[in-house]
């Protein structure tokens, strides 16, 4: 039996790759239309509704009551830096850079969930641990870096903003997942992601007030293609793809987990030369198998 759940976890934690691939391309496309903000919430709000209908049918409630106070607090709190500041700034590296370069700087999640559990839990840093760190490191390096014609220098290849985005988006994303493990527990992987979509929603509103973004949202509203794609990447990510990580980090070690999910940046190379007609360079492809390589040495 444990075989069976443990296999399942791992398919999980696969799918959750190509839910994540589906996501990035729908909401690079949606954002270049309306706006990187307008996606964010407009998504959450799409997976707010599906999650809240499947609960009411699967689990009779509207929403988690059956959480524990422990439960609530921490999966808000991982809603808010997962979603919130995690997934703002992603979503505008997205927009800035592609979501095929983005997705490659997020395997860097990984190596940066580690740090913070070595720093803040006292968790053992090896020497495969820090190998694996710098290999996914060097596979981004490669992609994102390149010698400035003549001179022994490098050079950013691509928005320094845009990287800069994609790096913050991947550390709001570790907090997020280190966060949820320990909020989680044993709790229900559906209604654990319900919560955060919960605090994610409340945290974007809070922010669209401020900001005064109201009439962007009306606006992207009435974009038939961006409102597909948004749809689209809603099913895809805070529905399907956030429930499988939740569900393969509670049952698989999250080092497999993370390896598996990270798989993203490889995935991702397929569609974009076959639907987004990207040139890619075999320097890019090796750096994105290298990088997910370097993944996979952090948890063995």
């Amino acid at each position: 039996m444990n075989f069976i759940i443990e296999n399942i976890g791992k398919l999980s934690a696969l799918m959750v790759a190509v839910c994540w691939t589906v996501t990035a391309m729908s909401f690079e496309s949606a954002g270049k239309r309306v706006g990187s903000l307008a996606v964010n919430y407009i998504r959450l709000i799409i997976a707010l509704i599906l999650f809240t209908v499947t609960s009411v049918i699967l689990r009779g409630m509207i929403v988690p009551v059956d959480a524990s106070r422990h439960v609530w607090m921490w999966l808000l709190i991982s809603g808010l830096i997962g979603f919130v500041i995690g997934d703002l700034f992603l979503f505008k590296a997205f927009v800035t850079i592609g979501a095929r370069i983005s997705m490659l700087i997020m395997s860097s999640v990984p190596p940066i969930t580690a740090l913070i559990g070595w720093w803040l839990l006292g968790e053992t840093l090896t020497w495969i641990k820090m190998l694996g760190m710098v290999v996914t490191l060097v596979g981004i390096s490669m992609v994102i870096l390149e010698k400035e014609q003549g001179q022994k220098k490098f050079k950013l290849s691509k928005s320094v903003l845009g990287i800069s985005f994609a790096f913050i988006g991947s550390v709001g994303q570790a907090i997020g997942l280190v966060l949820s493990k320990f909020g989680m527990q044993s709790y229900n992987a559906f209604s654990a992601t319900h919560i955060r979509i919960i605090a994610g929603v409340i945290g974007f509103t809070v922010l669209f007030t401020i900001l005064n973004r109201w009439a962007r949202v009306k606006q992207s509203l009435f974009n038939r293609t961006a409102l597909s794609r948004i749809t689209l990447g809603a099913f895809f990510g805070p529905f399907i793809g956030v429930t499988l990580s939740l569900y393969a980090v509670q049952h698989i070690e999250t080092g497999v987990a993370s390896t598996l999910m990270a798989l993203v940046p490889v995935i991702i190379i397929i569609p974009s030369v076959a639907i987004m007609k990207e040139k890619i360079t075999f320097k890019e492809v090796g750096g994105a198998i290298i990088a997910v390589s370097g993944v996979g040495l952090l948890f063995l």
